[in-house]
């Protein structure tokens, strides 16, 4: 009997199955916990991803539409900026030299066809560009004599001038009685022609044209002239300025 109790003793202590499971139990019990606190951060992981992806997508949509405020301000400003710059430059002066096929007749203002088609097709398309280009609503032309005395005849300006201007007369009914006649004769000849293509063929919109006569006084460079009686094919031109007219003001 003593051997027997001292056997089951020995089996009992040699028994170890119960603290196995128990320990395995509570191994799962820990990997499942494990498990569910892996999914916990994954989910919380995703939903801080979704909310960042959300918050740059606002994000980009923000700047979007502050890249294209931004953009819109900066074309106004360019538009603004154009607009000082055409109200501050100065356009170029077209010059047409008395020379070849350009040349008037001696105390004539009756322009040969050959300078018609050169008003046409090289003035008039750069008439266009610089009134576009500096805002310009008035085209001013200037006749510019040499210093050679027009002679003896008696002018009829005063007389049939406006009849010249209206279209019942043509420029060759004019006599110049001096060279300032005679600039404004040549210019008033260019102004016709432009205003002829304006009517016809819908060119030089919204442009108002002015004839005027500088005489012999003006040299091409700006300078004022001395006397010279003698004949200059330099001095004599056409000058084609351009301006904005502004409100007329009377200072008293």
């Amino acid at each position: 009997m003593a051997r027997r109790s001292r056997y089951t003793e020995y089996n009992e202590d040699l028994n170890v199955w119960p603290a196995f499971t128990d320990l395995m139990s509570n191994a799962f019990m820990i990997l499942v916990l494990f498990l569910f606190l892996t999914i916990i951060i994954s989910q919380i992981n995703k939903s801080q991803i979704s909310k960042n992806i959300n918050q740059s997508v606002q994000n980009s949509e923000q700047l979007a539409l502050k890249i294209k405020q931004l953009q819109q301000q900066v074309k106004y400003l360019q538009i603004q900026l154009q607009s000082e710059k055409k109200s501050t430059d100065a356009p170029p002066i077209i010059v047409i030299k008395d020379e070849g096929a350009y040349r008037f007749a001696s105390g004539s203002a009756e322009i040969s066809q050959e300078m018609s088609n050169y008003i046409l097709k090289q003035i008039v398309p750069e008439i266009e560009t610089r009134t576009k280009q500096y805002g310009i609503n008035v085209v001013e032309i200037i006749g510019h004599t040499d210093g050679q005395a027009n002679g003896q005849v008696t002018s009829n300006l005063d007389v049939n001038l406006e009849n010249v201007v209206s279209g019942n007369l043509p420029v060759g009914k004019l006599q110049a009685g001096s060279n300032a006649d005679l600039g404004l004769m040549r210019a008033l000849s260019v102004v016709k022609v432009l205003r002829d293509i304006q009517k016809k063929q819908g060119k030089l919109s919204e442009l108002s044209f002015r004839a005027y006569s500088a005489a012999q006084l003006i040299l091409p460079n700006g300078q004022f002239a001395g006397i010279a009686r003698k004949e200059d094919v330099t001095r004599r031109r056409i000058e084609i300025r351009f301006t904005r007219l502004g409100e007329v003001q009377e200072v008293r």
